[in-house]
């Protein structure tokens, strides 16, 4: 019988904040954290789960994948991430292409991962809508966090590997960088149309693409941009700058040549996959220590799998080698934590074990940043969603 209040007691319990409890309890009810600490009294009508000698942590959070876009063990005909026709696609959703019985889904839970950011790929300059949501797979209804997330968009090699066999933009670095800047002064002009019509009682057309760069726009969506090369980092930051728009660089291998411009202009990055060989040309300064030079110059960063690059459930290994690199081990469990919930925007509800915040648990049985532990249970908004066998 499941239990709307439940009573977590006599694990080492790291919160994500940088405080430790050796002993700590957790008090959860209706998926929610109630309260946490060493001495909470339980409440009688709830479920005592006694989880001495184990270790809590948050959830954790990916904050950049493709699971249930591109679904694991699917031939490559299948795959949903891109719809390489035209280079500049904000109209596509990704929610339209999750298949929640995707294997990754499982595999999440058992590495303790709870919530992720699931995107569109880098095939085009602006590729579509991203979504976050829980990893417990149910109706997306249920899973939803927040739809849409962001609207994805690429620079450098991807693009232009797509787009320069068909001979049409973009071939070029500044091919990439003309239609993403071209996109979004049509959807300003858009706007003026509509505005001017509606002054006039007159219709206008509706264009769903332009609508969502709108919202990139006018503030109320980011634009999440792949790119790897410094150069394509600086490009990113200048045409966001331009268009006064909030962003965040997704993947930047070279932010540790140019840490200290980050850090000055605020950027918000994600950091990874790293634990691939150098695939590409790009990614020939790829090194684990990118995140430490990162946290090093104040730059806001999470570790990211970018799945299935990465299998999902080697989040946690991604952080423990950035610790052997010289991040420090508590920015390192921040990093894929209550970072990656900052860098989505939902720190109000995932990220770290805080009263008022969704009871997204992993257990282990040892460091969470020893690669040699494992993931004993996970909860998802306080249920029991995987169990090690």
């Amino acid at each position: 019988m499941e239990h709307d209040k439940k009573y977590f007691t006599g694990a080492k319990v790291i919160l994500g904040t940088g405080k430790v409890l050796d002993t700590g309890s957790i008090l959860t009810e209706g998926g929610r954290i109630v309260e946490v600490g060493e001495n909470i009294l339980f409440p009688s009508d709830g479920e005592i789960v006694n989880l001495a000698g184990l270790t809590v942590t948050p959830g954790l959070i990916d904050a950049h994948v493709h699971m249930g876009v591109c679904s694991e063990g699917f031939p490559e005909d299948m795959d949903d991430t891109n719809d390489m026709v035209e280079p500049i696609s904000p109209q596509l959703r990704a929610l339209d292409a999750v298949y929640t019985d995707d294997e990754a889904f499982g595999e999440a839970l058992s590495g303790g991962v709870t919530c992720v950011q699931t995107l569109p790929g880098s095939g085009n300059v602006i590729g579509g809508q991203g979504i976050i949501m829980k990893t417990r797979p149910d109706v997306m209804e249920r899973m939803v966090l927040r739809e849409p997330s962001c609207v994805k968009a690429a620079l450098g090699e991807n693009p232009v590997r797509v787009y320069k066999p068909k001979g049409k933009l973009p071939t070029t670095r500044m091919g990439s960088a003309f239609l993403m800047r071209d996109a979004f002064v049509k959807a300003h002009n858009y706007s003026s149309k509509h505005l001017m019509a509606a002054r006039k009682n007159e219709p206008a057309e509706r264009d769903l693409g332009m609508e969502i760069l709108l919202a990139v726009l006018k503030g109320t969506l980011k634009l999440s941009v792949h790119c790897h090369r410094s150069d394509d980092i600086q490009t990113a930051v200048r045409i966001a700058e331009e268009f006064e728009i909030e962003y965040t660089i997704e993947h930047c291998t070279e932010g540790h040549l140019i840490a200290d411009w980050l850090a000055a202009k605020g950027a918000r990055v994600t950091v990874g996959p790293s634990l691939t060989s150098k695939v590409k040309i790009e990614l020939r300064n790829k090194t684990w220590d990118t995140p430490r030079k990162l946290w090093e110059s104040g730059v806001h960063f999470c570790i990211i799998t970018d799945h299935p690059v990465i299998p999902i459930e080697h989040l946690s290994v991604c952080a423990s080698l950035a610790v052997r690199a010289g991040l420090p081990p508590d920015e390192a469990l921040k990093a894929v934590t209550i970072y990656a919930a900052e860098h989505l925007g939902i720190a109000d509800r995932a990220g770290s074990l805080e009263p008022g915040k969704d009871a997204d648990l992993a257990v282990w049985d040892g460091d969470p940043l020893d690669s040699r532990s494992k993931v004993v249970k996970t909860f998802v908004n306080g249920e029991e969603v995987y169990t090690r066998a």
